[in-house]
C-alpha cells in the first residue's frame, strides 16, 4: 500500500470529493457547523454478542452536547455515558463503553462509524439494553435510518482535531499511527493466514459519499472453527449469517450471497477504525494507518495521540459566509472533549 500521508498532495486533494459544507483548505471541504438529526428514529433487533433483543432510539441533541447514549431499565433511571475513549472498558472483539461488570453499552463501533462519516456531532441514543444491535454485521441499517430522519445544520461552529506530527504506537507486529494530512484519510491493511482473507489494504480519503457506496455494506467477519471458544466465553450469542461473514473450515466464505465486495474484509477493518476513532468527540484532520490492527489498538493509539498535546490542536473554520475560502484557526476545546482529561 502506498501512502500520500504527509507527502505533498495540493494537487490531488484540490480535485478531491468534498467532506459534506463548505470550501476547506487545500481543496478538501468541511463542515462549518455542527450538525443533529431532523427527528426522531428508531431501529431495533438483537445484540451479536450478549444474543438479547434490544431497542434504539435517536433523538437530536442541542449543540456541544456530543453523543450520548443513555441507558434505560436501571431503576433508578437512565444512565448516561458519553462517547468518548476516556469512557471505554473493553476492546476484546467489539468497543465497549461504560463498566463491563457493571453499566456499559458494547459493540458501538458501526453505529459511531455512521455517525463519524456523515458528520453528525450531536446526539442522544437511547438504548435498553447493553449491546447496540448487530443489524446486518455492517452500518448500512444506520446509514438508512439517519437518511430517513435527515439533518439539521446547528448554529455552533464544529471543531476539528488537527494532527500535527506523527504518534505511533507498535504492538508486537501490528502497529497503528497518526500523521499529519490535509483531509481526513484512513489507511488500513490487514493480514490473515486464512487464504480466504490474506493480505488486504484500503486507502482513502473519507467522505459520506465514500462512506455510503464503499464502506458502510461491509460486514463484521469470523471463523467457524473459532465458534465454540466464542461460545464459551459468552461472545457471539447472537452472531448468524445473518449479520456476520462466516469463514469455514476448508478457508471459504459459506454465507450463501458470498461477500459484497471481493475485499469486503478490510472494508469492514476500515469501518471498525472509523467508530472506533469517533470516540475522539470530534473529527480529526489527519491520516490514520495501521496494520493488523483491532479495536484495542486502534483505541491505544487514540489515547496515545490526545495525550500529547504537542501532537494535536483544536481548530475551527474561520468562514463566515458561504463561498468564501475558510482557514483553520487554533480554539478553545468543548467541555466535554476527551483532550480535557
Amino acid at each position: 500500500m502506498v501512502s500520500r500521508c504527509g507527502k505533498n498532495n495540493r494537487a490531488a486533494l484540490a480535485s478531491s470529493r468534498a467532506f459534506v459544507i463548505g470550501t476547506g483548505f487545500m481543496g478538501i471541504e468541511f463542515n462549518d457547523y455542527q450538525m443533529t438529526l431532523k427527528s426522531r428514529v428508531a431501529l431495533s433487533g438483537f445484540g451479536v454478542h450478549s444474543g438479547q433483543p434490544v431497542s434504539i432510539q435517536f433523538s437530536p441533541a442541542d449543540p456541544d452536547t456530543g453523543i450520548v447514549f443513555a441507558i434505560t431499565g436501571d431503576k433508578r433511571g437512565p444512565v448516561e455515558i458519553r462517547a468518548l475513549v476516556s469512557e471505554i472498558g473493553g476492546t476484546d472483539l467489539c468497543t465497549v463503553l461504560g463498566d463491563p461488570e457493571g453499566v456499559h453499552v458494547a459493540t458501538v463501533e458501526h453505529l459511531m462509524a455512521a455517525l463519524f462519516a456523515l458528520g453528525i456531532d450531536n446526539l442522544l441514543i437511547e438504548i435498553d439494553g447493553s449491546e447496540v444491535p448487530i443489524l446486518d454485521g455492517s452500518s448500512a441499517a444506520f446509514v438508512d435510518a439517519f437518511d430517513q430522519a435527515g439533518y439539521e445544520i446547528q448554529n455552533i461552529k464544529r471543531r476539528y482535531i488537527r494532527v500535527l506530527k506523527p504518534v505511533r504506537i507498535e504492538s508486537g507486529a501490528s502497529w497503528a499511527e497518526f500523521l499529519p494530512y490535509d483531509g481526513t484519510r484512513f489507511e488500513v491493511e490487514i493480514d490473515f493466514e486464512s487464504p480466504a482473507i490474506g493480505r488486504q489494504s484500503m486507502a482513502a480519503d473519507i467522505d459520506p459519499s465514500f462512506f455510503r457506496r464503499d464502506i458502510s455494506r461491509a460486514r463484521t467477519f469470523g471463523f467457524m472453527k473459532d465458534v465454540e471458544r466464542l461460545w464459551a466465553a459468552g461472545y457471539a450469542l447472537g452472531s448468524s449469517l445473518e449479520n456476520s461473514v462466516v469463514i469455514g473450515d476448508d478457508h471459504r466464505v459459506i454465507n450463501m450471497e458470498g461477500l459484497r465486495h471481493p475485499d469486503e474484509f478490510v472494508r469492514h477493518k476500515m469501518l471498525d477504525a472509523l467508530g472506533d476513532l469517533a470516540l475522539a468527540g470530534a473529527c480529526f484532520i489527519g491520516c490514520f494507518r495501521s496494520f493488523r490492527g483491532g479495536h484495542r489498538l486502534n483505541a491505544a493509539a487514540l489515547r496515545r495521540l490526545l495525550s500529547d498535546r504537542s501532537a494535536f490542536e483544536i481548530v475551527e473554520t474561520t468562514r463566515r459566509e458561504r463561498g468564501r475560502a475558510a482557514e483553520m484557526i487554533a480554539v478553545n476545546a468543548p467541555v466535554y472533549a476527551p483532550w480535557m482529561l
